[in-house]
């Protein structure tokens, strides 16, 4: 593979490039440093509104225009809003790189908004929340971000609330993209099959235009912790547990990753093992360890049986804090070997390298050399991984649970008790 490169424009926007000479395909697309935690409190839910109405019509195409477009050439075209950032994506054949990066400037820089459209959408997207509040091992991840962050916008849903969503209207859009989708705020990626110096003049040609203008930052995410308990009656008790974790600058990073994946990360993790297949207390248990620019968050997440919740949660508990105790270097190997994998077979797809490699330029500056990931991985052992433990759950904040059923507030408590 060949290096990555990145270049800025004379406007401040990052260009940045992974040619992959072997493929067929180029997966392009702009990453936008605004997510959810950039909206003020009633705007709740407008950065992933604007998210979808940018494929409702342009100056130069309609909506149905743009999906004709794309799939006339056999490619595809999405996005997502996470809480901190915003992308814009399409894989194609390598001969239609041009029409990728007009299609993705187009939406990007001149969607129009228009009306009629606006209206249909505030009803999809008021049904796509009730989709989630339906499902439950989707909300709870909401739910326990809210209880992690109470009364912040990083602790607010991204999707947003029915009635403010229902309310939106198309200045307030326009006014979200003026004040956020900068040129400083914009990383325009390309992976696969793409010649650097072409994608550059493309995305010169299409972004250089691009104002520069300085948004003022999120609030800073400050942990609380607590609990948000939604008792319904359904078949399962759906519980996560939440503990201050660390951010992506941290000289701990990486072994987070590990001994999360160590925890609750495969079959032969401790969670899996312990949890499912010695006492068969839940079908579904992980562990995961998220990352903000300024915070973090690890935790288990497990489905059980409400007559069980009781024996489950000081397992739970238990194999948590004993990471910190008896990690040894066989199990921490083995998470070492599933996250380098994981890491190395994603390089061979070039969606998956375009989101690696615009995440980074956003997060750390600059493209990130895979060898001195690697390392870094490598560099992790069993007395790393029982430090990074003793310093996240011993004496940690106040813990945050959400639970979802038929579920004893008293178990939660308990929960929680554990790691004050």
């Amino acid at each position: 593979m060949t290096e990555e490169t990145m270049h800025t424009l004379s406007n401040g926007l990052r260009v940045a490039v992974a040619p992959m000479p072997h493929v067929e395909t180029t997966s392009v697309g702009v990453w936008v440093d605004i997510g959810a935690r950039h909206e003020r409190e009633e705007e709740n839910g407008l950065a992933h509104m604007l998210e979808h109405m940018a494929f409702k019509g342009t100056a130069r195409r309609s909506a149905l225009q743009i999906a004709e477009e794309i799939e006339g050439a056999g490619g595809y075209i999405n996005a997502y809003t996470s809480r901190e950032q915003t992308a814009y994506y399409a894989r194609v054949l390598k001969d239609d790189l041009e029409l990728a990066v007009d299609l993705i400037a187009d939406i990007v820089l001149a969607s129009t908004f228009p009306e009629d459209e606006l209206r249909r959408e505030r009803d999809v997207i008021r049904q796509e929340i009730a989709q989630v509040n339906d499902t439950p091992d989707d909300v709870i991840f909401d739910n326990l971000q809210a209880a992690a962050f109470p009364g912040q916008a990083v602790g607010r849903s991204i999707l947003g609330r029915p009635e403010r969503v229902g309310a939106f209207r198309r200045d307030e859009l326009q006014t979200f993209m003026d004040r956020g989708y900068d040129a400083s705020r914009l990383v325009v990626a390309a992976a696969g099959a793409v010649d650097p110096d072409d994608f550059l003049k493309l995305a010169e040609a299409r972004f250089g235009h691009v104002p520069a203008r300085a948004m003022a930052p999120p609030e800073p995410a400050r942990w609380h912790g607590g609990s948000v308990i939604d008792e319904r009656r359904i078949e399962q008790v759906h519980l996560a547990l939440g503990i201050d974790g660390v951010d992506y600058h941290d000289a701990d990073f990486t072994a987070v990753q590990v001994m999360s994946n160590l925890l609750g990360g495969g079959m032969s993790s401790r969670l899996f093992q312990e949890v499912r297949e010695r006492r068969g207390l839940a079908y579904s248990v992980f562990s995961f360890a998220g990352s903000m620019v300024d915070g973090g968050m690890i935790g288990v997440y497990a489905a059980t049986d409400p007559e069980q919740l009781g024996e489950l949660v000081p397992v739970l508990a238990e194999e948590i804090r004993r990471v910190a105790h008896d990690a040894a270097e066989e199990e921490t190997a083995r998470s070492r070997a599933q996250i380098k994998a994981g890491m190395v077979m994603s390089l061979e797809s070039s969606a998956a390298r375009l989101e690696q490699l615009a995440r980074q330029v956003l997060i750390y500056g600059a493209p990130q050399d895979v060898g001195d990931w690697l390392a870094r991985v490598d560099a992790v052992d069993a007395a790393t991984v029982r430090r990074v433990a003793h310093r996240l759950f011993e004496h940690a904040p106040d813990p945050a649970v959400a639970a979802i059923g038929p579920a004893r507030p008293e178990d939660h408590d308990r929960l929680r008790a554990r790691f004050r």
